[in-house]
């Protein structure tokens, strides 16, 4: 009896919007525990993490409800949820190798972005990849095929907006615990993890889309006075370089290793009683070495350009894009 009323409901313009919300919110939880690194630290992130997709998973793929001509709704409401998938699964290949999402800029530049990846595409992909395409393959063919019923009944736009309405509400909800647990979590964004864990990927895209676009406004109505605040800022904050250090390399040859995607835990780490990287050991103990263990990530968007960039001319990476070397 269950079950025949599960098929009555799935055979409804609102039971095809159902079936769309929950397919896709169970591959944002996928993508979430499987390709994304997002640390959940307690019970109530955790929840965050597994609700935030749905409010606008149901936002966005609910404008199929609008939509008057039947088929049209149902083919509408399959290429909106397709094009989600697109930007879920490209911020999936994204991450494998930048471990960042792609904000609007990356999106505009992506014959640039293509150009650093297409050697590498095919090693960034993984066999569970096609579970992000084959529902979309199965639900087309069952549309197709007349497997799934199109309801020819036209739906209420009271009913419409009050689903809209709901979604808008629930993300609300959604915005007021994050903030709860991550005071000014919009306001202060250092690291885009914390956005995307929680308020998801639909959220951070349409965010980063805001920001670019009052970055943009700022940078066409600047004015040269607009540096008077920053000089004084700096002024004010000047640090001065540490003496001890002053005139150590005097008459020596300086030699600089810079090392791709390495990180400090492995020095003088062991691995059943044997060093990693002894020789970088060596090197680092030596009292003609100097090194630093206590620093913060200055790099963004370029990695391995804003790094090379800074070691060379001692500034810090673009926020945005990529810092070429010289």
């Amino acid at each position: 009896m269950k079950l025949a009323k599960i098929k009555q409901f799935l055979a409804t313009k609102l039971g095809f919007l159902t079936l769309l919300v929950f397919l896709f919110w169970i591959k944002t939880l996928f993508a979430y525990f499987t390709d994304f690194n997002l640390a959940s630290s307690n019970l109530l992130q955790t929840l965050i993490l597994i609700c935030n997709p749905f409010s606008t998973t149901l936002l966005v793929i609910g404008i199929l409800l609008y939509i008057r001509q039947p088929h049209l709704s149902y083919w509408v409401g399959l290429i909106i949820y397709g094009a989600n998938t697109a930007l879920l699964y490209f911020n999936v290949i994204y991450y494998r190798q930048f471990t960042d999402y792609m904000t609007i800029n990356t999106i505009l530049g992506y014959s640039k972005v293509s150009a650093g990846l297409s050697k590498s595409s095919l090693a960034l992909m993984s066999w569970h990849d096609a579970l992000y395409w084959l529902d979309i393959i199965i639900l087309a063919l069952l549309l197709l095929f007349k497997v799934i019923k199109i309801d020819q009944r036209r739906f209420s736009k009271r009913w419409a907006f009050s689903i809209t309405s709901i979604a808008v509400l629930l993300f609300g909800i959604n915005l007021s615990i994050s903030e709860m647990d991550r005071p000014q979590l919009l306001s202060r964004t250092f690291d885009r993890n914390y956005i995307v864990k929680y308020l998801g990927i639909d959220t951070f895209t349409v965010y980063d889309a805001v920001k670019t676009t009052q970055n943009n406004q700022v940078r066409a109505q600047a004015e040269s006075y607009d540096l008077e605040p920053v000089k004084n800022f700096i002024k004010e904050h000047y640090a001065a370089p540490n003496a001890s250090y002053e005139g150590v390399a005097k008459g020596k040859n300086v030699i600089v290793i810079h090392l791709e995607s390495f990180q400090q835990f492995l020095i003088d780490y062991k691995f059943e009683g044997q060093e990693v990287t002894p020789f970088l050991n060596s090197l680092y103990h030596d009292q003609n070495t100097l090194s630093f263990s206590n620093f913060f990530h200055q790099v963004g968007q370029g990695k391995t350009s804003d790094a090379e960039n800074m070691m060379e001319t001692s500034v810090y990476g673009l926020p945005q894009g990529r810092s070429l070397p010289p």
